[in-house]
């Protein structure tokens, strides 16, 4: 079996046991991790960062996660909220007076989160140098109407999501969603996950490796159904400096395993964690209050959606394009995650990899 490195508590060797299994079949380097009460029982990696594989996958390599960003955004909205500072059942314009054109004034910010605003992309296409443009990008959004009454239909918004809740950020805070974010939530805990990457940590990247179907990372994200996106995004984009350097608060977050479970531990632990406290209990109950249950009119699937965030059970997850995820279970106070470089072409809410990761952490569980 491939070699994994890092800390595993002995009740927990089934997701060592996993991991390696999947660097001896499907992956190239990855990285997995299991908080319980807040505290890392699994901390985990292994494999290579290029596709050479003439680079070790290092305790401190990162990736692109692309949508598992999306909770990183959601646990800001959150803290806000919490705080007072932001009503999630108001309308989007009473922060943002703009966005009130075209039939919006009664979109809530809850709508956003839950992907039921009816913007689930641009009316027109996009390539990942508009969305490099933040006031560009946002004024569309603003200027747009819905595809549907808002409220009363979800449609998963992949990129759009960051850019709807980052403005209204803006707007409470005055600070873009990657600096709140790096200052009020992974600065305290110490974790290891950017939106908006400084260029210090370049050396530290694994490179996205595109899915064996598009080898040459020109597979381009969209809808199941086959339809062509209006947003352009290639793998090979997310490789590139504007990338990194963008804040795209839905997909250009990069970290691995260990700091997207340290972040979501938040939610795990009622609020506070190794002495951080970024929520009330009741707060990060808001998280998995179920907003919509039934058919997504863009993923063609049955879904439920909370505050940023998918529901299963008593659990809010999310995955990103190619397979990472993180799990959250607020009854077992755990969170589980994993992040690879190796993309699989399986879904957008993690495949086969993340499943039985997570799986064979709620085996440590008992």
């Amino acid at each position: 079996m491939a070699e994994v490195q890092g800390r595993c508590d002995k009740r927990f060797g089934a997701v060592r046991e996993a991991l390696g299994a999947l660097l001896d079949s499907d992956d190239v380097g990855a990285s997995a991790a299991v908080y319980v009460d807040g505290e890392p029982v699994v901390d985990i990696w292994g494999g290579c960062a290029d596709a050479a594989r003439t680079t070790a996958w290092e305790r401190d390599t990162i990736t692109n996660v692309w949508s598992t960003t999306k909770t990183m955004t959601a646990l800001c909205a959150l803290i806000l909220a919490d705080r007072g500072d932001l009503d999630l059942a108001a309308p989007v314009a009473r922060y943002w007076p703009e966005f009130a054109a075209a039939g919006k004034a009664g979109v809530q910010v809850r709508h956003l989160l839950a992907h039921t605003a009816g913007l689930p992309t641009w009316d027109d296409p996009v390539t990942a140098e508009d969305l490099y443009d933040w006031p560009a990008a946002t004024a569309r959004l603003a200027a747009q109407a819905p595809l549907w009454e808002p409220g009363t239909l979800a449609g998963y918004h992949s990129l759009t999501q960051g850019f709807l809740v980052g403005e209204v950020v803006r707007r409470v805070t005055g600070r873009s969603l990657g600096a709140f974010f790096a200052e009020e939530v992974a600065g305290p805990l110490g974790a290891d996950f950017h939106i908006g990457l400084p260029a210090e940590h370049d050396h530290r990247v694994a490179p996205l490796i595109a899915p064996p179907s598009a080898p040459s990372g020109d597979l381009v994200a969209g809808p199941p159904s086959g339809e062509t996106p209006s947003a352009g995004i290639r793998v090979s984009d997310g490789n590139t400096l504007a990338w990194r350097r963008a804040e795209i608060p839905a997909a250009s977050g990069f970290g691995n395993a260990r700091s997207v479970a340290a972040v979501q531990s938040v939610l795990a632990c009622g609020g506070t964690v190794r002495g951080v406290r970024l929520l009330s209990e009741a707060g990060c109950e808001r998280a998995r209050e179920e907003q919509y249950r039934g058919v997504d009119q863009i993923l063609g699937r049955s879904m439920r959606y909370g505050m940023g965030y998918g529901l299963y059970d008593r659990s809010c997850f999310w995955g990103g394009w190619g397979g990472s995820i993180v799990m959250v279970d607020l009854d077992a106070r755990m969170t589980v995650s994993y992040v690879m470089n190796q993309m699989l072409d399986q879904g957008g809410m993690g495949d086969h990899r993340a499943f039985g990761i997570v799986m064979a952490a709620y085996d440590g569980l008992g």
